[in-house]
């Protein structure tokens, strides 16, 4: 997965960075690149999969 970003007509290095990071974050990497960053056993993450989809007490 490769995001390209060409510049806008007189579009500043910065502004091209702020919307590379838009698209970043739209594309979900960044969360994905944190949830990998250590390795976590297959049995975590069943107990962390349950705890988000387990129904919430009012």
């Amino acid at each position: 997965m490769a995001i390209r970003i060409k510049s806008r007509g007189n579009e500043s290095a910065e502004q091209m960075m702020r919307r590379f990071k838009k698209l970043c974050e739209k594309e979900g990497l960044v969360k994905d690149v944190k949830r990998k960053e250590y390795y976590e056993k297959p049995s975590e993450r069943r107990n962390r999969d349950k705890r988000r989809t387990a129904p919430r007490a009012i």
